[in-house]
């Protein structure tokens, strides 16, 4: 459901999800600020078309109603001395993932602790998990009016009721359908390896598709999906296309 009210958002990131966010949700309506760790001077002119605003991280996230974290989760230890300092009725959404490539070797997750548990406890505050499964290139393109058929639907695991309803209204206001996938415990069920991951499935699609992840296959399939795109990429012939990414990950999950 589309919410009627406005807020004052910052979004942290500015890669691929960020920068979407940021354009989506200004041109939603809301005010947004938009940082990164290089400084407003260097945020493109396409992220800030919408209207969104260049800030520093200190600046964007003054007066914010809702933070969201667009930040490759080996990062997130940078920022969270910023986040802790942040009032408690301030709403803070994570989008990220943890790729063992690209953030390095983490112990928690391979002793199975869930990533959003472990970015809440990193943050010392409650979070939402929210636009970390759904690519990139679909977050940009796919979005849709609600109540359009066949509308993708996005999981937003939290642990307080009011701050996971509040995300859900903004997935709404992106261009997806929100679906209440449970407590931050819960959210590994979005997690890279599983059914939901990428997989551009609808609201009734969903719901089995979390029932049916199993948590311990996850870093395995996880990997599969990597090694497979990585594999394609190197070729230098042919890059994967985002429907070859669906459709790669609708084989290897579903």
């Amino acid at each position: 459901m589309i919410s009627n009210e406005k807020y004052r958002i910052a979004v942290l990131g500015t890669g691929h999800i960020g920068k979407t966010l940021a354009r989506s949700l200004a041109s939603a309506g809301h005010s947004v600020k938009v940082a990164n760790s290089r400084g407003p001077e260097t945020i493109a002119p396409d992220v800030l078309e919408t209207g969104a605003e260049a800030a520093d991280a200190v600046s964007a996230i003054q007066d914010a109603q809702v933070v969201i974290l667009s930040i490759p989760m080996a990062k997130l230890a940078d920022i969270a001395p910023l986040i802790r300092t942040l009032p408690e009725y301030v709403i803070v959404a994570d989008t990220s993932n943890y790729y063992p490539h690209r953030d390095g070797n983490i112990d928690a997750f391979s002793d199975g602790q869930v990533e959003s548990a472990w970015v809440a406890h990193l943050l010392n505050r409650p979070l939402v998990k929210a636009w970390n499964a759904i690519g990139s290139d679909s977050l940009a393109t796919k979005g849709t009016a609600e109540g359009t058929a066949e509308r993708i639907s996005i999981p937003v695991a939290g642990n307080i009721e009011a701050h996971k309803k509040m995300v859900m209204s903004l997935v709404s206001d992106t261009g997806f359908d929100a679906f209440d996938a449970g407590t931050v415990e819960e959210s590994w069920r979005q997690q890279p390896g599983a059914p939901c991951y990428c997989t551009d499935l609808t609201y009734d699609e969903m719901e089995s598709a979390l029932a049916a992840t199993e948590k311990t296959r996850l870093p395995a399939r996880r990997d599969i999906a990597v090694q497979a795109i990585q594999e394609r990429m190197g070729d230098k012939r042919s890059n994967p296309s985002a429907d070859y990414i669906v459709r790669l990950h609708r084989a290897l999950f579903l």
